[in-house]
């Protein structure tokens, strides 16, 4: 099995392609080793030591590395594990019996029904032009919600913490969305 490697714009984070599937539906953002604890893989990978956030994407898994970790010594610890995880066929998370769900994708604020066709286009927008590209990076960013002309993104894995992450929502995302949908006023990270 190969396993390939991708810079990401985020410095401290490298993009693991497996060549497989990694999770069928969604995406899985773990920030903390205690989050980490819900899938094998990811507490795998938390307890390198030098790892401070995992993220699955459908057919790949970035891994962000602590402050002052060198991925040069980190990176071939992460293919092993990654490897053998996959070799092996283990599954990616632990049976339901832990307490454990993958969080859905919509929650966040409540939005005006007044709104709709708006959410429904800045929804869209997201969907087809704003996640394939954010993908590509190594991460994600999901819709929380509209109010008031702003709208309300979160955005995970390589993306959450990179350096260019705000000119990305700001100069990329805002600058599409006001455009197509001239009710936007700004977009703001929760």
């Amino acid at each position: 099995m190969l396993i390939e490697t991708e810079t990401t714009p985020n410095p401290a984070t490298l993009k693991f392609l497996p060549g497989r599937i990694v999770m069928e539906a969604g995406t899985r953002d773990f920030a903390t080793p205690e989050e980490a604890e819900a899938s094998p893989l990811a507490e795998m990978l938390f307890g390198l030591g030098d790892v401070e956030g995992v993220f699955f994407g459908k057919d790949f898994v970035s891994v962000t590395a602590g402050p002052g970790s060198d991925w040069r010594h980190l990176k071939p610890d992460v293919l092993s594990v990654l490897l053998d995880h996959f070799t092996a066929n283990m599954p990616l998370f632990k049976p339901a019996s832990a307490g454990f769900t993958v969080p859905a994708e919509d929650e966040g604020f409540t939005d005006d029904p007044a709104d709709e066709d708006i959410i429904i286009q800045i929804k869209e927008l997201i969907e087809t032009r704003v996640r394939p590209a954010v993908a590509n990076d190594g991460g994600d960013i999901l819709y929380r919600g509209f109010d008031k002309g702003k709208v309300f993104l979160k955005m995970q894995g390589a993306c959450s913490g990179c350096p260019s992450s705000t000119a990305t929502l700001k100069h990329g995302i805002e600058s599409l969305l006001k455009h197509y949908v001239p009710e936007v006023t700004e977009v703001l990270a929760v």
